[in-house]
């Protein structure tokens, strides 16, 4: 190799070293997520509003997503949950500064929030067997577009953290991540710590 580019190369290794030490550091504070982060305000979601609610605690994590069909979340019409541990995996080539991360969901749960037959029809639930404002565990046999565990026990996801608070990749329209190769390109608005 000749001389200036073996000191180019030397001058350029200090650079490469720091981005990826702060990409490690970065990853390893995600891993070590503790706290609550929530919506900000209702956001647009299936057709109405959603409130999501993040839990992390010792490399897991939980969400609870509340769905209404008006902006002040007064029409609600479902709530579900899901969690277990995750992992956090390479930077995202597509979004600097997000991590593709593994979101294991070991329990689904659902609630029923609306007792009216046409609008548990035109969300899917109608066959679900599920009793309104009492919640059933859905792990084993599924529900509209969420897949039983068996089926999709993983969310294949996208995880950054950045001034604004925590964010999550955009989900597809078929709301299916349950592989690798349907990890999202791009981050959802963020989720503030409460």
């Amino acid at each position: 190799m000749k001389p200036l580019a073996l000191l180019a190369l030397a001058c350029a290794l200090p650079l490469f070293t720091h981005a990826a030490s702060a990409a490690d550091a970065d990853a390893a504070a995600l891993s070590r997520l503790t706290g609550t982060f929530v919506s900000t305000a209702p956001e647009p979601w299936y057709g109405g509003y959603g409130f999501r609610e993040f839990v992390f605690r010792d490399g897991m994590w939980s969400l609870t997503f509340t769905h209404a069909l008006d902006p002040q979340m007064t029409m609600r019409t479902f709530q579900f949950r899901t969690g277990g541990a995750y992992r956090v995996g390479a930077a995202s080539k597509e979004v600097p500064g997000a991590f593709r991360t593994t979101f294991d969901e070991d329990w689904k749960h659902v609630t029923l929030l609306t007792s009216d037959p046409k609008l548990i029809a035109g969300m899917g639930m109608a066959s679900c067997g599920l009793t309104p404002n009492l919640e059933a565990d859905i792990s084993a046999t599924g529900c509209a577009a969420w897949k039983p565990v068996t089926d999709c026990g993983q969310d294949h996801d996208l995880l950054a953290l950045d001034d604004t608070g925590l964010r999550f990749g955009v989900r597809p329209a078929d709301n299916d991540m349950c592989t690798e190769d349907r990890t999202p390109t791009a981050l959802l608005p963020a989720v503030a710590a409460r």
